[in-house]
């Protein structure tokens, strides 16, 4: 499997910073709460300073928006989606450890960090134009078909694993409760984006919760392809569905990160929320911290 996105968007969007991250050995069991709270910390002061429509990350995330024809306040970017709930709530729901992590990454560096179960995706994931035809499956269960044109993730086959860019990712492959592999991907469209740093934040913490080594690279126009290594660093877990089932969303509210649950208003189609679900099972091993990277292999861009 190799994830790219398209020249066509290298070309549209040159200003785009993108960064990767792969792992095996994601469990549901696993507690992330030491980890989350600094986040959300960092979240919590800059909100108090101003909304996030003022934040420059989320600003060049709607000038992007209207660059493809959406408007921005109505068709908002997974990050923005977070931080407005989480502005007027002070809370996010309690999913899936993973996720809830990828989520207060999210807020507290403003950019969309989305987070996709790999045993669902079926050959290439591109970030592409629509040609009209791809299937989208809802977190309610129902299709959609992008509209031609509209930026998506999409597999091989056509599959749509996330419409309009970085606003709603699909029911299809949410991180689930079986989920083993993940692709996480980082997109900031700001300028001086470190991207890098945040990749770091998050292949540290996975591998101070999980035990796990995760590979990240950065991409660019350049160098715009990263492939999944066939050689696992921890057992692979498969997930049910893509040879197994019909292919419903997360039975238990589980999802991909802030394109899952962004709340009312932020995201469109009439969504309902997950239902929260609250992990339970390890604790933060002794003598580890959040924030201390941890080695890891990386691959060249």
């Amino acid at each position: 499997m190799r994830f790219r996105h398209s020249r066509r968007i290298w070309a549209a969007f040159p200003e785009l910073t993108c960064g990767v991250l792969h792992s095996g050995g994601i469990t549901a069991d696993a507690d992330v709460a030491a980890w989350l709270e600094p986040l959300l910390d960092a979240a919590r002061g800059r909100l108090a300073d101003g909304p996030e429509s003022g934040f420059p990350e989320i600003r060049a995330w709607r000038r992007t928006f209207a660059a493809m024809g959406l408007p921005p306040t109505r068709y908002r970017c997974a990050a923005e989606s977070l931080l407005r709930r989480y502005r007027r709530e002070g809370v996010l729901p309690r999913l899936h450890p993973l996720v809830d992590l990828c989520n207060a990454v999210s807020l507290a560096h403003a950019v969309p960090v989305g987070v996709f179960d790999v045993d669902r995706i079926d050959g290439d994931l591109e970030v592409r134009h629509a040609s009209g035809d791809e299937r989208y499956l809802t977190f309610a269960g129902g299709e959609e078909h992008p509209e031609q044109g509209e930026v998506i993730f999409a597999d091989s086959p056509g599959r749509a694993h996330a419409r309009r860019w970085t606003n709603r990712q699909s029911g299809w492959s949410a991180v689930r409760e079986g989920t083993g592999e993940v692709l996480v991907v980082v997109e900031a469209m700001h300028p001086g984006a470190d991207v890098s740093a945040v990749l770091a934040e998050l292949e540290s913490t996975l591998a101070a919760v999980w035990s796990v080594a995760a590979r990240t690279t950065m991409l660019t126009a350049a160098a715009p392809t990263f492939e999944v290594p066939t050689d696992q660093p921890c057992p692979r877990r498969r997930s049910p569905g893509r040879h197994g089932d019909a292919g419903a969303p997360p039975a238990d509210g589980s999802g991909g990160f802030g394109w899952v649950d962004p709340g009312p208003g932020d995201a469109v189609g009439g969504e309902p929320r997950p239902t929260a679900v609250r992990p339970t099972g390890l604790h933060v091993p002794a003598g580890h911290r959040p924030g201390v990277r941890a080695r890891s292999e990386r691959n060249a861009p």
